[in-house]
């Protein structure tokens, strides 16, 4: 693989490592203390990213920008509702993001993840697009439902026993459409990621 090109295991480390990072900091200290563990391991994988692969992907970029936002908010003013609130405000800004490459014809996906999808067709790459962005509004009402009706703790557990699951989930309930739109064909060339036509 080239150097330049993050292996996919580093692609999830930076997911949810620094995911790790902040429940293990919040079962032996606070929420405060987990939250600047968590901005920490933000910047440390986007400089790992930056150093090892000259580069920082733009998902990247924005989760490592949310996290130190609404993590400084939440350390300077002592305030757990603005790290409460990121995952809502990070689901509200993907959806709009994707839904307005939809409105424009452009499925901002395929710039993301052209290389991840090998094969898949146009219509393929809208659909998954379409999806994600109902996902990520679907995500948003239910980490605002979840962190205003119940502790801390409870939200911290979903976000373990909950979020993280149903992304995962989400994602394998996708496999069977991107597989009637060309993923993985025997004569897939993988889309280079790059601007959408």
């Amino acid at each position: 693989m080239d150097k330049a090109t993050p292996h996919p295991l580093f692609k999830l480390a930076t997911e949810l490592g620094p995911l790790v990072v902040f429940f293990a900091a919040n079962a032996k200290f606070d929420l405060f203390v987990a939250t600047g563990a968590f901005m920490v391991a933000m910047v440390a994988a986007m400089l790992f990213s930056a150093i090892r692969y000259r580069r920082i992907s733009p998902l990247l970029w924005f989760s490592g920008l949310m996290v130190v936002v609404m993590g400084g908010l939440t350390i300077y003013l002592h305030d757990e509702t603005f790290i409460k609130m990121k995952p809502t405000v990070y689901y509200i800004l993907v959806a709009a993001i994707l839904g307005f490459g939809l409105a424009t014809g452009k499925p901002l996906l395929k710039a993301v993840l052209g290389s991840t999808y090998p094969g898949l067709d146009d219509a393929g790459w809208t659909k998954l697009t379409r999806n994600w962005a109902l996902f990520f509004a679907g995500m948003a009402l239910l980490n605002e439902s979840v962190w205003r009706n119940s502790s801390t703790e409870f939200w911290i557990g979903f976000k373990i026993w909950g979020a993280i699951p149903l992304t995962f989930l989400f994602a394998l309930a996708n496999v069977p459409m991107l597989l009637r739109h060309g993923l993985a064909r025997d004569d897939a060339v993988p889309a280079e990621p790059g601007p959408v036509e």
